[in-house]
C-alpha cells in the first residue's frame, strides 16, 4: 500500500483518505476518532494496541495497512487490515463507501472481503464488486452487544472458574482451533501466538468442574479506552447444554468490570439463537449489526 495522500474530492464529498502501514501514525490520526466510540470501534481499537505493543506481525507476516477518512480537519472514518485478512471499516456513507472502494481497486488491492456493521459492508461488498467484478457472497451476520446490569445465572453449574496459565498451553492451542472451526470464521492469529499472548496477559478463564476438568473457556482481550471485548467463548460439544458457557462468560465480565472497564462488549452469530439468548439473560444488550462477506 503506497503512504501518500489522495483526494477524491468529488467522490468523497472534499474528504481526504491518508493510508499509512504504520500503526503509531494511524493512531496519532485516528486515536481520538476510535476512543469517541470504544464499543463500535472496539475491533480497530484491540487490533491496534496489539500490533503497537507486539510488533507488525502480530497477526501474520503481511504488513499491517491503515486508512483513515479526515474530512473538515476532522478524521471521520477509519479502516485496517492485518493481511492476509479480511478489510475491517468503521461506518461510512454509501459514497464513501464507494470511494474506498475504488481507490482500493485502483491501488491493484486484493481484498479477500469485508467486515463492518451491516450497511457498511453491504454497501462496501456492492461497490467492491463494481469496481473488480470479484464474487461477493455473505458468510456471517453478527451483533454487538454490550454489558448494562450483569446477572449472574443461578443456581451455577458445580465447579468454579479459574484463570488458564502455562500449563494449559496445549490445551489453549487446542480449543482456539476448535473454535475457530465452530464459529465458521477462522482466527485471525495462530494457536500459539494467541495462547502465548493470552497466558502473558490472564486473557482466558476456565470453567472448571469440582476435579478441576475444564470443561468451557472465556477470553477478554486488553482494556483499550476503557472497553473490554469478551471473546473465543468456547464449550466443547460433550459439554454443552450445562450452563458453563453461561457461567464463564459472566464470570470474565464481572472480572473485566471489577478491573476499571467501563464497558465490556462481546459479538455473536445470528446464526445461532443459543448464544444470543444466553448473553442477554446473561445482562448483554444490542448496540449494532454487523456483517462480514467474501469475496472471491
Amino acid at each position: 500500500m503506497d503512504t501518500h495522500t489522495d483526494t477524491d474530492t468529488a467522490a468523497t464529498g472534499a474528504g481526504t483518505w491518508h493510508l499509512t502501514p504504520d500503526p503509531e501514525d494511524f493512531l496519532a490520526r485516528a486515536g481520538a476518532f476510535l476512543r469517541s466510540e470504544p464499543a463500535l470501534h472496539t475491533v480497530p481499537l484491540t487490533v491496534t494496541e496489539t500490533l503497537r505493543t507486539q510488533g507488525p506481525h502480530a497477526y501474520g507476516e503481511g504488513a499491517p495497512e491503515f486508512g483513515m477518512l479526515e474530512r473538515g480537519g476532522q478524521v471521520r472514518a477509519a479502516f485496517f487490515r492485518t493481511p492476509p485478512h479480511w478489510l475491517n471499516v468503521t461506518g461510512l456513507t454509501p459514497e464513501d463507501s464507494e470511494a474506498l472502494a475504488a481507490r482500493l481497486a485502483r491501488l491493484g488491492q486484493r481484498l479477500p472481503g469485508v467486515n463492518a456493521d451491516r450497511d457498511t459492508a453491504e454497501a462496501f461488498a456492492a461497490a467492491w464488486q463494481r469496481h473488480t467484478g470479484a464474487a461477493v457472497r455473505l458468510r456471517q451476520r453478527q451483533r454487538l452487544y454490550r454489558l448494562g446490569t450483569l446477572a449472574v445465572p443461578e443456581p451455577a453449574p458445580p465447579g468454579a472458574p479459574r484463570v488458564a496459565g502455562e500449563a494449559d498451553r496445549a490445551l489453549l492451542m487446542r480449543w482456539h482451533d476448535e473454535f475457530g472451526a465452530a464459529v465458521g470464521l477462522g482466527t485471525v492469529r495462530g494457536a500459539a501466538e494467541w495462547a502465548d499472548a493470552r497466558i502473558r496477559s490472564g486473557g482466558v478463564t476456565f470453567w472448571e468442574t469440582p476435579d478441576g476438568t475444564p470443561v468451557a473457556m472465556a477470553g477478554v482481550t486488553p482494556r483499550v479506552a476503557g472497553q473490554v471485548r469478551v471473546a473465543s467463548v468456547y464449550t466443547p460439544a460433550p459439554r454443552r447444554g450445562r450452563g458453563y458457557a453461561g457461567a464463564v462468560t459472566a464470570e470474565v465480565s464481572r472480572a473485566a468490570l471489577a478491573s476499571g472497564a467501563d464497558e465490556v462488549v462481546l459479538f455473536t452469530d445470528l446464526a445461532n439463537p443459543t448464544s444470543n439468548g444466553l448473553y442477554q439473560r446473561i445482562g448483554y444488550r444490542a448496540v449494532a449489526d454487523f456483517a462480514v462477506y467474501d469475496f472471491a
